[in-house]
């Protein structure tokens, strides 16, 4: 697992590997990550959008924005959590993302950037 704290919001990611999902044959490999955002702050907040880097090993780029997470724009109060599961294929056994949540405090309306820390994705035959 990894962890990244910004402004008070904690992010951790844990990755696993699809194989039933997988097709190493045809060079398409599923992953699927869960990730927690952990309120750490004294302030009500709201995950407005995301924005995703995705980078495989066969120097395949792609970026993906988009509105909140998995169809919600959760509200994560004082000292609550939000976690979601969700999944990213590659062309290649191996690859890694990272990115950034764009966050508003509830009160004030401000708007800030959490960092989503960059992790590994790894088909286990891989490590052999």
């Amino acid at each position: 697992m990894v962890t990244k704290t910004t402004e008070g919001i904690k992010i951790s990611v844990e990755t696993y590997y699809q194989p039933e999902y997988s097709k190493p044959l045809s060079n398409e490999f599923m992953f699927a990550y869960r990730i927690t955002i952990e309120n750490q702050s004294n302030q009500t907040i709201r995950l407005l959008s995301r924005h995703w880097h995705i980078i495989d090993s066969n120097g395949g780029k792609r970026e993906i924005y988009g509105e909140g997470v998995v169809g919600k724009q959760p509200v994560i109060e004082p000292g609550q959590k939000h976690q979601y599961v969700s999944g990213c294929h590659l062309r290649s056994e191996m690859g890694k993302m990272y990115g950034t949540f764009t966050m508003e405090r509830e009160l004030s309306g401000d708007r800030f950037k959490v960092k989503i820390p960059e992790f590994r994705l790894l088909a286990p035959e891989k490590l052999n």
